[in-house]
């Protein structure tokens, strides 16, 4: 295989191009993507909703997550509601997501910013959103795709081990590697790369005890065949 890695002073060893669309198209066979149920993040129903939800979702299990929206959205809905509360109504509300002091005073900044820069709506690219305070590179990518059907791979903890692994993408940071994922990552493989590749991460190649014996990518995996 050491024909086909790509040497970058930046990124590392890479596979090629055609690796690259290989991958791709071995996960789309053996893994179900997008599933009609999917929804927007942590299933909220508004755009503003959905990136608070993203929010909160730092650091905190999908549970934890779901039960700290719900409690803050049943007392407020939107930007102005929200900053209405009083910081011990925000912090009590979403305690299950932990890090509620931090995530309190971001949310208040995120209602503010949005308010004061965008009119309470939320913005559909990323620069803008990255502009919000509380949203990074993967809270950004996850509305884009799932709000706003934007075709683009957020980079979460799977995707990024997958990728350095592999050899589809390589970066010093979860946001490097997005980075390099995009401008890498064939365009028909956008709209459902996320899915295929936090699957891929979860079911095969786990952090601590890969399954490779039964990896579908293992003829193509660096980390497996790069010496």
């Amino acid at each position: 295989m050491a024909d086909r890695i790509t040497l970058n002073e930046d990124h590392g060893k890479l596979l090629d191009k055609n690796d690259v669309e290989t991958v791709f198209r071995i996960l789309s066979r053996h893994l179900p993507g997008k599933s009609h149920s999917a929804k927007g993040p942590k299933g909220q129903r508004t755009p503003f909703q959905s990136a608070i939800a993203c929010l909160l979702s730092a650091q905190s299990r999908d549970a934890n997550t779901a039960k700290a929206a719900e409690a803050l959205f049943d007392i407020a809905e939107t930007p102005a509601a929200m900053l209405r509360l009083h910081d011990e109504d925000i912090r009590e509300a979403i305690r299950p997501a932990g890090l509620y002091n931090m995530k309190t005073k971001r949310i208040r900044a995120f209602c503010e910013t949005l308010l004061d820069e965008f009119e309470g709506t939320v913005p559909r690219t990323r620069k803008e959103l990255m502009r919000l305070p509380g949203i990074g590179r993967k809270c950004a990518d996850i509305v884009m795709h799932f709000v706003f059907d934007e075709a683009t791979i957020a980079v979460d903890t799977h995707v990024n081990r997958v990728c350095h692994r592999t050899g589809l993408a390589q970066g010093r940071t979860a946001d490097k590697t997005a980075e390099n994922l995009m401008e890498r990552a064939p365009d028909w493989a956008l709209d459902e790369g996320h899915f295929w590749l936090i699957q891929h991460g979860k079911r095969t190649c786990t952090s601590r005890a890969p399954n490779c014996r039964d990896c579908p990518i293992d003829a193509q995996c660096l980390a497996r065949h790069a010496g």
